[in-house]
């Protein structure tokens, strides 16, 4: 049976907002989920689909790279047909997990960010080791279409419909740009359900090389770590990762390409080890620290303009950033928290990000940055709602050890 026939049968349905209800998933989305299926929406769209109707044309837009200045181009079909897509990639990711090398860790069933880093920081020998990162330039828009389909097709050889689909939504030319068709190259599409299937499979045989050389080595999606005894040894790793992506029509980010040596440690996704101890890494304080900060003067002028009291924009901040930390916002993310709290081994990291955000919280208050601002107390903060960091955390292990 073809998976395009599994679309259509409610049991899978179910299947799907049990999975997607039992995760961290906003109350919005499970309800909107929960309409979608009652109301049976997604039959019109499977009755096309077998039809072989054209699929609606994706958008695209452009958006801010994790709230900074730096753009990426990512597209969405529409809501029904997005939502039908959703489902099929599920499907897809579960038939055919067992194509993948175990050091696969993005889109994966039951595999997440926290799975790569604590399996590489427990590698026999990893505290001496050097590492090489790299990553991906533009990985998901910038995938030939015509190198991906014969991998494609290998994989789905057991289900000829279901290829035909795929290749016709890959091979169509047009997107709309501001309601308009316009053609570009869109590779596989950044935003779109099925690009983390095709992700996970166009790099599959540089994942199957590292696996053969039994190396200490972890991709999540566009993100790659290998690690040797030597610095030589990640020179030779790193020549092949170069060489491999060229010959696959893709290229390295220079200013995130990194060799680090056993006493500086590694990163990774977000993660630093060194000396068998993981925390933030210094982009992810850095990060975070520049929201809070952006924020702070966005509140500020916004208290200004309206003419508004201290506290307002003091509950504002704090509704912001206890919603970016710790609350999901979108179904296919992860909390901030939940994406660290389960690896890291310090809160040396945590505790600088709370005091940058009280820091922050204090001048909203007091409106000063003099040693004044201390006159908002650490109470006053946590009575408007603040929740820190590093307490969470510990609630976690606590928690976790339950």
């Amino acid at each position: 049976m073809s998976l395009l026939d599994e679309l259509s049968r409610p049991e899978i349905w179910e299947r799907f907002y049990e999975y997607k209800t039992g995760l961290a998933c906003p109350k919005r989305f499970a309800k909107e989920l929960r309409d979608f299926i009652d109301r049976r929406a997604y039959e019109p769209v499977c009755g096309a689909i077998r039809r072989g109707e054209p699929f609606p044309l994706p958008g695209r837009a452009v958006i801010s790279k994790m709230s900074t200045q730096k753009k990426r181009v990512v597209y969405c079909y529409p809501s029904d047909e997005n939502t039908v897509l959703k489902l099929l990639t599920w499907l897809l990711l579960r038939r055919y997990d067992g194509i993948f090398a175990d050091n696969l860790y993005s889109f994966r069933p039951g595999r997440a960010a926290k799975d790569a880093v604590r399996r590489l920081r427990t590698a026999p020998g990893i505290r001496g080791m050097y590492a090489y990162k790299a990553d991906i330039s533009n990985y998901f828009n910038s995938v030939p279409v015509e190198a991906l389909l014969p991998r494609l097709e290998e994989v789905l050889r057991d289900d000829p419909a279901l290829f035909a689909f795929l290749k016709a939504l890959l091979t169509e030319p047009a997107v709309l740009e501001n309601g308009k068709p316009v053609t570009e190259q869109k590779g596989i599409m950044a935003g779109t359900p099925l690009s983390a299937f095709y992700a996970n499979l166009y790099l599959r045989e540089l994942d199957l090389h590292f696996e053969a050389l039994g190396v200490p080595y972890a991709r999540y999606s566009d993100d790659i770590i290998v690690f040797a005894p030597t610095r030589e040894g990640t020179e030779r790793h790193a020549a092949f990762v170069r060489e491999f992506l060229a010959a696959a029509g893709l290229t390295l980010n220079p200013d995130k390409e990194r060799f680090s040596s056993p006493e500086e440690g590694w990163t990774y996704l977000g993660f630093y080890f060194r000396d068998g101890v993981t925390d933030l890494a210094p982009a992810s304080l850095t990060k975070m620290k520049q929201k809070m900060r952006r924020k702070t003067r966005a509140l500020e002028r916004w208290r200004k303009r309206n003419e508004l009291d201290r506290e307002k924009a003091a509950k504002a901040f704090i509704r912001v950033f206890n919603s970016k930390l710790f609350e999901n916002p979108a179904d296919n993310d992860l909390t901030w928290a939940y994406w660290y709290f389960p690896v890291l081994t310090t809160a040396d990291g945590l505790r600088e990000i709370d005091l940058y955000a009280q820091d922050c919280l204090r001048c909203l208050l007091t409106g000063a940055r003099t040693k004044a601002r201390y006159n908002a107390r650490y109470e006053d903060l946590k009575q408007l709602g603040y929740r820190s960091l590093v307490h969470e955390y510990y609630a976690f292990r606590e928690s976790a050890k339950e």
